[in-house]
């Protein structure tokens, strides 16, 4: 199964800019694809996390937190679907956040945020299940 990794704090606001593009090259022993601009890296080849690691620091061009998480756990939390049948509203963005240390126990929810008015958002937190094999290596 693929391992899913997540560089934290990465191409925001200018600071710590790179091309994961390029890292994902580097890193094509391991069959590295990247996903987007945000530092979301998928390795489709059967490796250790603490093997991947050293190499990924090895080529990271700054210090970053590393977060991993196996495939199999983002495609259950899919399956589960984690907002239930709840209408969408145009009004309120949907996400998943992927905490980059482990908690001693799951968070008993998920938090919902809707535009009140331009730059005001409101929450509310509804019981949540989450990925409980998502490890930090900071």
């Amino acid at each position: 199964m693929a391992l899913i990794v997540f560089l934290r704090g990465i191409n925001v606001g200018g600071h710590r800019t790179f091309r994961p593009s390029m890292l994902a090259r580097d890193l094509a022993a391991y069959d590295v694809v990247n996903v987007g601009a945000a530092g979301t890296l998928v390795v489709r080849k059967p490796v250790s996390r603490t093997k991947f690691l050293a190499e990924l620091r090895r080529k990271l061009p700054f210090e970053a937190a590393v977060s991993f998480c196996d495939a199999r756990d983002l495609i259950r939390l899919e399956m589960e679907n984690p907002f239930g049948a709840e209408p969408f509203d145009q009004d309120v963005v949907r996400f998943v956040s992927i905490l980059s240390k482990a908690r001693r126990a799951r968070l008993p929810f998920r938090s919902h945020f809707r535009q009140v008015r331009s730059g005001l958002y409101e929450s509310s937190a509804r019981e949540s299940g989450l990925c409980s094999e998502c490890t930090g290596a900071t």
